[in-house]
């Protein structure tokens, strides 16, 4: 047995690149929903959470090690 459609057009004459990107934005739509749903019930936090990301390695000490600490690890 087939799926029912996932919206129908009541309006209008859609060009088949129209209907492309409407699908694609509601199923991208739908899919962050469940993620969010996902997230929320198991506690997973994403990685821009996460506090290791602003953790730096030490600066190595040598000529230019002050150039070098304002650089990105």
């Amino acid at each position: 047995m087939s799926e029912p459609p996932l919206f129908r057009v009541v309006r209008g004459r859609p060009s088949a690149e129209q209907t492309a990107a409407l699908t694609v934005v509601l199923v991208a739509a739908r899919a962050a929903r469940a993620r969010a749903a996902r997230q929320a019930a198991t506690g997973e936090r994403g990685v821009w959470a996460s506090h290791a990301r602003a953790l730096r390695a030490p600066a190595a000490p040598g000529p230019d090690a002050w150039r070098r600490s304002a650089l990105p690890g």
